[in-house]
């Protein structure tokens, strides 16, 4: 709420339901005078003293009030402009309320304290013109504001405007309103107004502030297109145009338009091509999907290795799951601002996703010494939080338990928190602890259907953890049937199908998932590698992986399962070439025991046998690991 709406709150009475009529009235009346009073004399409209003279003598010292310090940025406004006018619009504006104009004006504020809003708003209109007050008009238009009375406020704004047409505040009034009203194409006089009194060094801020402004209309094209047209001078300025086209591109992006607003990208990095607002909006453009943008942002970092920029880039990488240069540009940015506790969680996720379980913990220790340097309390804690979760759930990947105690014993002992329940259930089911960690879970308090699906689903993991998939498959099957049109629950309910035998329940999920979501590549990757795993119908099975890999063509776990159906159809070099990109991409447990058989098949034995040493020490327990082993009677 602004600051007049704040004093309306503050002088407003405590209630108007007991007494008489009369009193009633004697009490609304008495709190819009104490209102009208509070205002007039911040605006400065009133004399603190009576016999105070009609106008400032030369020489002669300010009141108090003068010397106050406006309360709000519109009042800095409002000052800066009334010592910018002339003596005699000055003189006038501070002149003296006559008994009839106090009395309308004491009208107009009883009647907005009656919620009359419309006959408030016109009174308060009435004695703006008369007086040629700003400080009234503006009342008039907050008053139509508060009662949420669009029209009203806008013919406030506009006459407010056109008796001050060098106010700013005026047309800012007039431009939100209009915009509040989603009167887009009658937005463009104003705007050009406030571009062409707005100093040059305060273009940049102007910009954001326009794009925050035209965020939330519904035809975001026209929004483009009227901003478009108030920027001509702007966009062709040397000065201002590398970043009026940034902020453009952006509006373009927000109207679905990405080939103009890469075009407007373009523009700005050829008119400056140190010009990080270009870059930004690259970055924007890329994770949209628009890959044309990334050589904006590559040739921006050879210019301006920005540690802030290149560790945008890297989440967007991350974001688009290309964790392999994520990776590079993560550590490319440590290098550079080793003091970014961002950039070590960041790089410490990576390097988990990517199966480097040891190299995470290490970034996670960089990370610990540059928590207090967080100045921010709660991002100090919640960065604390993601890196405890993140370094006990390596821990717990890693069998090292007692390193997942310590982790979470970083964490606060919130028994409302799943996450944390969680993983402090699984170090009690390795502990053979079962029944403590279902008490632990069935603890956590629910308050929303999400959390209680989040913890219907942690009960499964509990299972899954003690080895018992066929409890977990009936936990997770019920869950399932709960929630038939949610993918996730549908494809974890698949795979745990596979693991009890339930083939026919597996591929009727998958398909489910495949027909309800056909850009959910996942499960394309796990009927196709199902069925080359059983070596069933390989050429539906190719079909499947190649499709799986047109969404993903990056990840690392569909390039096993199509270096593995290569491996099943007798392709030895090919398979051997898809499963060393998937393991460079992700040194994955299950993908280190289809390389290292690959390469025992071709002769490569002592090679098989490190990558399978490697694999026991990061998940010795993991089955298809064990099986190959097992399978192929070898102990590395």
């Amino acid at each position: 709420m602004d600051y007049y709406g704040l004093m309306l709150d503050f002088f407003r009475p405590p209630s108007f339901t007991t007494g008489s009529r009369s009193q009633r009235e004697g009490v609304l009346a008495l709190g819009a005078a104490n209102t009208l009073l509070g205002w007039l004399l911040a605006a400065g409209l009133l004399s603190a003293c009576a016999s105070a003279p009609t106008a400032q003598q030369p020489g002669a010292t300010g009141s108090p009030l003068q010397a106050s310090p406006p309360a709000t940025q519109a009042e800095a406004e409002a000052e800066a402009e009334a010592k910018a006018s002339p003596p005699a619009e000055a003189a006038q504006a501070a002149h003296y309320f006559d008994a009839p104009q106090f009395y309308s004006v004491l009208l107009a504020e009883l009647l907005a304290e009656s919620e009359d809003a419309r006959n408030a708003t016109a009174l308060m209109l009435d004695a703006a013109r008369q007086m040629h007050s700003e400080p009234l008009y503006r009342r008039a238009t907050d008053i139509a504001l508060q009662a949420r009375a669009g029209a009203m406020a806008l013919q406030a704004a506009q006459a407010w405007q056109q008796a001050f047409p060098q106010s700013r505040s005026a047309n800012r009034y007039e431009l939100q309103i209009l915009l509040m009203l989603n009167r887009v194409q009658e937005s463009a006089e104003p705007l050009s107004r406030e571009l062409a009194t707005s100093p040059p060094n305060a273009r940049t801020a102007l910009y954001l502030g326009i794009a925050q402004l035209y965020r939330r209309v519904s035809d975001k094209a026209l929004a483009a297109q009227v901003v478009e047209q108030a920027l001509q001078a702007d966009l062709t300025d040397p000065e201002t145009a590398p970043a009026a086209w940034a902020m453009l591109g952006h509006m373009r992006l927000a109207a679905e338009q990405p080939s103009l607003a890469l075009e407007a990208a373009l523009q700005s990095q050829r008119l400056n091509p140190n010009n990080g607002a270009a870059a930004l909006l690259a970055l924007e453009l890329l994770e949209g999907g628009e890959y044309r943008a990334e050589s904006l942002v590559q040739g921006y970092l050879q210019r301006n290795p920005t540690a802030t920029i290149r560790l945008a880039y890297a989440r967007v990488l991350m974001n688009r799951q290309r964790l392999t240069q994520a990776l590079s540009e993560l550590q490319a940015t440590i290098a550079q601002a080793p003091e970014l506790p961002d950039a070590w969680l960041a790089l410490a996720s990576v390097q988990a996703q990517l199966g480097q379980l040891e190299q995470a913990e290490q970034s996670l220790q960089g990370l610990l010494p540059l928590l207090p340097n967080i100045a921010d309390a709660g991002q100090q804690q919640a960065t604390n939080h993601q890196a405890s979760l993140l370094g006990a759930r390596i821990a717990l990947q890693t069998q090292q338990n007692a390193r997942a105690a310590y982790w979470l014993q970083r964490l606060p002992e919130d028994a409302s928190d799943l996450a944390i329940q969680s993983l402090r259930a699984t170090v009690l089911v390795r502990q053979d602890q079962l029944t403590q960690a279902q008490a632990l879970l069935n603890a956590v308090p629910v308050r929303t259907t999400t959390q209680a699906v989040r913890k219907r689903q942690a009960r499964v993991q509990l299972w899954r953890e003690a080895g018992d998939f066929g409890q977990a498959y009936a936990l997770q099957k019920a869950l399932q049937e709960d929630y038939p049109e949610d993918a996730d629950i549908s494809y974890d309910a698949a795979l745990l199908a596979e693991q009890v035998g339930e083939l026919e329940d597996m591929e009727h999920l998958l398909r489910a998932v495949i027909a309800q979501q056909p850009d959910y590549y996942h499960a394309y990757n796990a009927l196709g590698y199902s069925l080359a795993d059983r070596g069933e119908r390989l050429d539906e099975a190719r079909q499947l992986i190649e499709k799986a890999l047109t969404f993903a063509p990056d990840d690392a776990y569909i390039t096993d399962s199509l270096g593995w159906l290569e491996y099943r159809q007798g392709n030895l070099a090919l398979a051997l070439t898809l499963l060393e990109r998937a393991y460079g991409i992700r040194e994955d447990v299950e993908i280190a025991a289809h390389l290292g058989e690959v390469l025992w098949a071709a002769g490569q034995q002592e090679r098989a046998r490190r990558i399978w040493q490697q694999a026991q020490q990061r998940g010795a327990a993991n089955p298809v690991l064990q099986e190959t082993l097992r399978r192929l009677k070898v102990q590395p």
